[in-house]
């Protein structure tokens, strides 16, 4: 224990040197001027909504947090139900912070972009959205760590005296306790913030741009503020919570395979190799500078390349140094827990979320042939529109789907099941700077909107339009990696749910098994169809009041009326809240019903179900949605011609066949899509917690 312990207080310092710069990272935000007293203005009203949204929603959180850990102590025991709450505050602190940095730094990048230009704007930008990525890491390493040192205290004052195996095994099945906290706060997180800017997005899309032909970001557009908190409430604090959540669960699966596996080497190792990524991806942000508008993407890509080379280097030195193998003739390439072989599955799991941001890129960049396709095919209509995009989302299923296969193969081999923990703990290493340059989007968006509705000159809007349209992309590279590390995370979670339930394989033809398959399968389409119903009703509240505005107060559209922000904010707030409690109940009672009235084998098939169509419909739908958005922005460039050569720009009827592509697509790449990935981990996190619960 004396090791393990020396490992633990250098892991919880990496994640105190992550929030001590996130904090310092703040201070120099706030430094930075908001610009005019309108900009200010502006962002004043976004930040008074994204407060609001996430108090509201905190509010209901807490209560269901309480209740659950009751439930858990009575249930399980009283240390699995503080592991829980602390899991549920550090999610909720993370989203927290890192929205608040955000809203902070929207207006401050569109005045640097007015005062300074292009550099000094990514700058600010890039550091908000840094301090998204530094809380999820630093605040993750932070609450696992801090129960590692308390557990052992509070399971010998419940329990009484236990030998050191007995006392670290029921740590670990304690400690689960957090990655189900953090799920919890990262479904309600995503899929409330996810309502809430979808129907604010709808209703501004339909009812401003189409219908009223006024630009997206008008301020004479009711809808516009309530817009721009959503990105914050949505692609924020809910974007981080989603990899926090995947974040824990991956050290925790790696941690309880590890030890049964290695012993308390199997526990100090993914400990070494988060600390050595969190530490990575702080020089990494270093590097994310550049003057050339062309470059913006090259040198966010760059930052994550210095932080992914200097992890695998780290991961090499750690498993060479932390390892003991327990036969040196194995060769260099050997099956088996060497450590050599542990750090193949490390870096294959690196490599694989690097490749899949890179196919994402593909599949949904504004330069990608599959984006150009879909902005073609406007030109005969939205129904076009509609199918090329579903098309293409299928289409890009594939080869991230090879990616995913081809890094459990890899970990796999060379370490078995802890392999494959330890390959999603090597693709959420770098964490923070992969949540850094999600999160820039938002604010880089919000900076626009705010040039747009302060009337600032055309060339700072073009700057903020530039980082905008990266934004995108690396968004959709953010949905991609989340997926794939879902991936990984729910499969290692999975193995320890069957390890903690003593299922040493599952027989695919047992009546009970196909059951829990089908099951599974179809979750993750009903709990789709719930999210986008959600999406529909919240749109629906918002159109209306939208078209309200513009019908009674005809001041509005001349200018010399100002909307009512307010009432739209509290409306899409309403809605999410109430429509998120459904999803979330279906995702926490099922396993538990499975597993306790028809079996753990049967909940094992229902994992597998749930993984693989979850995946599966996951990418097809982020794809899809950040196919349709960029193709949208494609037309809008500029850049699509007909057959004769004439321009198919703004306000064509190619462009409003691709702003129906884009309306459909908004719930499938920021509510749906990113919902099912936290989805498919919850589901797998309750069942390890509550396998207690169906041993007997």
């Amino acid at each position: 224990m004396e090791s393990l312990q020396t490992y633990i207080y250098v892991t919880l310092g990496s994640g105190i040197i992550g929030l001590i710069w996130a904090f310092l990272l703040t201070g120099n935000i706030k430094k930075c001027s908001e610009g005019t007293e309108r900009m200010a203005e502006i962002a004043g009203f976004i930040r008074a909504g994204a407060r609001a949204f996430i108090r509201a929603e905190y509010k209901i959180l807490a209560i269901f947090v309480l209740v659950l850990a009751v439930l858990l102590g009575f249930a399980i025991s009283w240390a699995t139900a503080i592991s829980f709450i602390f899991g549920a505050v550090c999610s909720m602190l993370a989203g927290k912070f890192g929205m608040e940095t955000a809203t902070a730094s929207n207006s401050r990048t569109a005045s640097a972009a007015k005062d300074s230009g292009l550099a000094s704007a990514l700058r600010v930008a890039f550091s908000g959205g840094s301090v998204m990525g530094l809380c999820v890491s630093g605040l993750g390493l932070l609450g696992f760590t801090v129960l590692l040192l308390l557990l052992p205290g509070v399971l010998g004052s419940l329990q009484g005296d236990m030998n050191s195996d007995t006392l670290i095994k029921a740590v670990l099945s304690a400690i689960s306790g957090f990655g189900l906290g953090a799920s919890s706060i990262a479904l309600f997180a995503r899929v409330g913030g996810g309502i809430f800017t979808k129907a604010a997005d709808v209703g501004a899309d339909l009812v401003g741009k189409v219908e009223a032909g006024i630009p997206e970001d008008d301020p004479r557009n009711p809808a516009v503020i309530a817009d721009n908190v959503g990105d914050n409430v949505g692609d924020v604090a809910g974007m981080g919570a989603d990899l926090f959540e995947s974040y824990v669960g991956a050290i925790i699966a790696s941690c309880t395979l590890g030890y049964v596996n290695l012993g308390v080497q199997g526990i100090i190792l993914p400990l070494a190799v988060v600390a050595i990524g969190i530490i990575s991806s702080i020089i990494g942000m270093q590097f994310v500078s550049t003057n050339d508008e062309k470059n913006i993407h090259g040198a966010l890509d760059f930052g994550i390349k210095v932080a992914s080379v200097l992890t695998i280097g780290g991961v090499l030195w750690a498993c060479n140094t932390l390892v003991t193998d327990t036969n040196e003739a194995l060769p260099f390439f050997a099956q088996g827990y060497q450590s050599l072989g542990i750090a193949w599955a490390l870096i294959g799991g690196l490599v694989a979320g690097y490749l899949i941001g890179k196919i994402t890129e593909h599949y949904t960049g504004t330069d990608g042939s599959p984006v150009h396709s879909i902005a073609k095919s406007s030109i005969t209509g939205p129904a076009t529109v509609i199918i090329s995009g579903i098309a293409v989302g299928m289409q890009s299923t594939v080869i991230p789907v090879i990616l995913i296969c081809s890094a459990i193969g890899i970990a796999h081999y060379f370490a078995g099941m802890y392999g494959i923990a330890m390959s999603a703990v090597g693709m959420l290493a770098t964490t923070a700077i992969t949540v850094a340059i999600d999160a820039y989007g938002p604010i880089a968006d919000n900076a626009g909107g705010i040039a747009e509705m302060a009337e600032l000159p055309p060339e700072v809007r073009g700057i903020t339009d530039k980082l905008d349209a990266v934004g995108n992309t690396t968004a959709a590279i953010g949905k991609g990696f989340a997926i794939g590390s879902a991936a990984l995370t729910a499969l290692s979670l999975f193995a320890a749910y069957a390890s903690a339930t003593n299922l040493t394989g599952i027989n695919i033809i047992d009546p009970t098994v196909v059951i829990g398959l089908f099951l599974g399968g179809v979750l993750p389409f009903f709990f789709s169809a719930q999210t986008m119903n959600a999406v529909g009703r919240s749109a629906q509240d918002m159109i209306e009041e939208v078209r309200r505005q513009f019908r009674e107060d005809k001041g509005i559209m001349e200018g010399s009326s100002t909307p009512d922000y307010e009432r739209c904010v509290t409306i899409s707030t309403t809605s999410s809240l109430r429509e998120m409690m459904m999803p979330g109940i279906v995702a926490v009672s099922t396993p538990v019903i499975v597993g306790k009235f028809v079996g753990p084998e049967a909940l094992g098939g229902l994992l597998a179900g749930t993984l693989v169509s979850g995946v599966l419909l996951a990418i097809m739908m982020a794809n899809a949605g950040g196919a349709w958005d960029n193709a949208k922005k494609y037309i809008e460039s500029g850049e699509l011609k007909d057959d004769a050569g004439n321009v198919l720009g703004k306000g064509s009827e190619s462009h409003k066949a691709a702003v129906t592509g884009d309306t459909v697509g908004d719930p499938f790449k920021d509510t749906s899509g990113p919902s099912i990935n936290i989805f498919i981990k919850l589901v797998s996190i309750v069942s390890l917690v509550c396998a207690p619960l169906f041993m007997g």
